[in-house]
């Protein structure tokens, strides 16, 4: 047989690999120690020059549909992993046949749920994760994508302003379709609901899950979450025709959820007194998406949405309420936001990313404003912040020593 490897851009380096050797075997020298979640199927993180990549090692057929599925969801925009190629034709020394390599590139500061909990997590922060896996999954329902495995262990969590965006790893069961009919959205709420329960109890049992949490009442409430988000984005509401000003609240109220509306659907009954308006086709990333045009920063949505905050604070009080938004916006950057990034020390970079930092600094500056009684300098609010709090902010973007593959666990669904 023949090695073969296929990648999205060319990349040398991966002919050093040592793929004559089962993936469970590779030498220390070529893995990055970062946390491993639950899996099926032999997981490793490999350094390969600045890049760190995810190799999972499953059948042929099996790792073909999967970088073809995830690449059709890089291009629909979903929250996934970044395909990077699948090798074929693996044999060992003695000839003897080896399973297919799928690579996916490492999500950087991105972590898996038993890490997170792993910290001891507070019960809103907990609340917030399951937020994010609900947001998830109707964003990839709302595309038309049937997961067939929705699980925290198919997850991956980053920050977000004080919040989580959560991120599609695992895509070998699922199907992608022009839409999905409620009965497909249900079976995935059905698997998630089971899968999450499971999951929590394992955590419950290794003493990791806060002590007042329910399994299964943590696991409805991901539903119940879905539902409300799943209703606001798709739902259906008759207005009268003099209160049509309610249409532009509806979209303000999708805009507040991280979702922008590209068209309505409108249409009047037979007494002409009502409207029925529908969204037709939405999209979540109103903020990124306006901050990345004004500024060309790429982050998170909630991370979007505190950024544009401080730059309109920026315009009011500069009184440039009347000048042009992007001209601002270069103004802000080069005066605020990246004096703020840029101060921290290198040894340091690494605990958060730029953005997450930058929010975290703006926090830092209320909360000694609120105890001095008058506005403190963001200058005075970065030094405070990086004296005593960034350096106890643990490592995020390559996590080290701590292989959530090998805590406890308990007992698990299939």
């Amino acid at each position: 047989m023949t090695l073969e490897i296929t990648t999205a851009r060319p990349e040398s380096a991966l002919l050093d690999l040592p793929w004559s050797t089962p993936l469970e075997e590779w030498p220390e020298s070529y893995l990055a120690a970062f946390p491993r979640g639950i899996s099926r199927h032999v997981v490793r993180f490999v350094k390969l020059g600045p890049r760190v990549l995810a190799v999972k090692e499953i059948k042929d057929d099996i790792a073909d549909r999967e970088y073809a599925m995830l690449r059709n969801l890089r291009r629909l925009d979903v929250p996934s992993v970044e395909p990077f190629g699948v090798v074929h034709g693996r044999t060992t020394a003695d000839g003897e046949p080896l399973d297919a390599c799928l690579i996916t590139r490492h999500l950087q500061f991105s972590l898996p749920y038993r890490a997170l909990y792993s910290q001891n997590l507070r019960p809103d922060t907990a609340v917030r994760l399951m937020d994010a896996l609900a947001v998830l999954l109707v964003r990839l329902h709302l595309e038309g994508f049937w997961w067939g495995d929705v699980s925290l262990s198919n997850t991956l969590f980053r920050r977000d302003a004080g919040a989580f965006a959560a991120y599609l790893v695992d895509a070998e069961t699922g199907e992608l379709h022009a839409r999905l009919s409620d009965g497909q959205r249900e079976h995935d709420l059905d698997i998630a609901r089971v899968n999450i329960a499971g999951e929590l109890m394992d955590l419950a049992a290794g003493g990791f899950l806060e002590e007042h949490a329910e399994p299964f009442e943590v696991s409805a409430s991901v539903i119940e979450r879905y539902h409300t988000l799943w209703d606001a984005l798709t739902g259906t509401e008759r207005f009268e025709v003099g209160d049509r000003w309610r249409v532009d609240e509806r979209i303000r109220r999708l805009n507040e959820l991280g979702f922008d509306v590209d068209e309505l659907s409108m249409t009047t009954d037979i007494g002409g007194t009502e409207i029925v308006i529908t969204p037709k086709v939405v999209d979540a990333g109103h903020h990124s998406r306006r901050l990345l045009r004004l500024t060309g920063l790429d982050v998170g949505e909630n991370q979007a949405r505190r950024l544009l905050n401080d730059l309109d604070a920026y315009t009011a009080a500069t009184d440039r309420q009347g000048d042009d938004e992007e001209i601002v916006a270069h103004d802000w950057l080069a005066k605020v936001y990246e004096p703020t990034t840029r101060a921290v020390p290198r040894e340091l970079t690494g605990r958060l990313e730029p953005a997450e930092i930058f929010h975290e600094v703006l926090e830092h500056r209320w909360y000694m404003s609120e105890r001095a009684g008058h506005d403190t300098p963001l200058e005075d609010a970065l030094r405070d912040y990086v004296a005593t709090v960034l350096p106890a902010k643990p490592e995020e973007k390559a996590v080290l020593g701590v292989d959530t593959e090998e805590m406890p666990v308990i007992s698990r669904f299939d």
